[in-house]
């Protein structure tokens, strides 16, 4: 006989489980809680997931058989003029045989590891739509013959064009880190000399083609291998709302790298945003793709080093942005990983080094996300009948700070950081002893 509290069976053998919200005959409530459905709606998810796996693969071999397809006959550029010779439709069939995108050949047949994964590119692009990335792939190639991209690389334009654009480390994942700082067009003489005229517009759209080309030897077309850029669109101190032709041209070259430069771009990175550049992302919103538009991700000022520490670690972020990465450095590496420490709020902790050995000279790096934090550093010798030293009397931290201190006796560095506000601080920070030689005796 069963007891009352066993878990009743239903004819098919299904079990439920009491749970105060349907009566059984008795008068107790319980749940329905159907396992047999629940299975099958893992299994549902399971067969989704590997049927789209499937719809994929099935695409990209189709691609692939379409740009064969296109290659051999020799019509991936058009259609070649009727009135060539037998000798020059051989050559032209030859010559399309060879034919490359960001040096990787496209002819499925060479058996190259990285002409899946540009054609992939494509796919995602238009959501693995074949017929559609068969005719962006075309486009793409017949741009960059007009365009002349090939011989791009070679050409001298305007250097004051270098002032806006740098390459600085990598992200978490390696990608290439691209910044574009608009600020640098505060400087009214030079806005005038970049988008005075509209030649030079072009020459600043060829500017940034030419860069792109650049980023792209920095990629890895192979399995593994580093595809994309992550780019970091600076706003702070940029002229305004004033500047259209600055955001007409970046627009222009949104667009553009959407239909030439398929799924290089990672993540578009927008920081220092203010409230009147918005309105002027609707207006590119309209032009652009979902999937692109996807990848835009914005940060206020306050909301700057937060938002990139997702993307980059803090060995990577220059010190401007609240990381730990100086242009030039004698005493870190990005190989000197630093360390993390959250601090609750209305509560203060310390961070030690010690240091064993005199004879060293120990230097330290902290930075603390949102700042608005007081900091303190001391040195406190291991003899007690030694004085502490005070190295930084308590004060409000706005910057990065690096420092160092000569070690004479073994001891510890301590950092007392004081978090008085309502919310968590993250403390990011990390260390290293130097062998030094004093400075009498160098003198001596």
């Amino acid at each position: 006989m069963a007891e009352e509290n066993e878990t009743p069976h239903n004819e098919n053998g299904k079990s439920h489980i009491y749970n105060g919200n349907q009566g059984d005959e008795n008068g107790r409530e319980y749940t329905h809680i159907d396992q047999e459905t629940n299975q099958e709606e893992e299994d549902e998810k399971i067969y989704s997931s590997v049927e789209m796996k499937h719809e994929k693969k099935k695409a990209l071999l189709e691609f692939r058989c379409r740009v064969e397809d296109a290659i051999l006959g020799n019509y991936l550029l058009g259609k070649p003029p009727k009135n060539l010779s037998a000798i020059e439709t051989r050559m032209a069939r030859e010559q399309l045989r060879d034919i490359t995108l960001w040096e990787v050949p496209l002819l499925p047949s060479k058996g190259h590891e990285g002409t899946d994964i540009v054609l992939l590119k494509f796919l995602r692009a238009k959501d693995f739509k074949v017929h559609e990335a068969f005719e962006m792939l075309r486009k793409t190639l017949k741009w960059r013959r007009e365009y002349k991209t090939d011989g791009i690389l070679d050409e001298k334009l305007d250097s004051d064009f270098d002032k806006v654009v740098c390459l600085k480390s990598r992200d978490r994942e390696g990608r290439p880190l691209c910044y574009n700082n608009y600020g640098t067009f505060k400087d009214k003489e030079l806005y005038k000399r970049v988008f005075g005229t509209e030649e030079k517009r072009d020459e600043f759209l060829r500017w940034k083609v030419q860069y792109m080309e650049k980023v792209i030897k920095k990629l890895s077309f192979k399995n593994g291998g580093v595809d994309s850029i992550v780019q970091i669109t600076d706003l702070k101190n940029s002229p305004g709302p004033g500047m259209k032709e600055l955001l007409s041209l970046s627009n222009k070259t949104m667009l553009l790298l959407q239909d030439n430069y398929p799924e290089l771009i990672h993540k578009s990175i927008v920081i220092n945003v203010p409230f009147w550049y918005y309105a002027s992302h609707v207006v590119l919103s309209r032009f652009i793709s979902q999937r692109t538009k996807k990848k835009f991700i914005f940060a206020r000022p306050s909301k700057v080093t937060k938002t990139l520490l997702k993307f980059i670690a803090p060995e990577n972020l220059p010190v401007e942005y609240g990381g730990l990465k100086r242009e030039i450095d004698d005493d870190f590496t990005t190989a000197d990983k630093a360390s993390e420490l959250i601090i609750r709020e209305n509560s203060a902790a310390t961070i030690e080094f010690p240091v064993t050995e005199a004879g060293v000279t120990m230097v330290w790096d902290i930075t603390v996300v949102g700042w608005e934090v007081s900091y303190k550093e001391e040195f406190i010798p291991d003899d007690e009948g030694s004085y502490k030293i005070l190295l930084q009397n308590q004060k409000k931290m706005g910057v990065c700070v690096r420092n160092s201190f000569y070690i004479s006796e073994p001891g510890r560095i301590v950092l007392t950081i004081d978090n008085g506000t309502l919310k968590k601080k993250r403390v990011l920070y990390r260390s290293k002893a130097k062998a030094t030689v004093p400075m009498y005796i160098i003198l001596k």
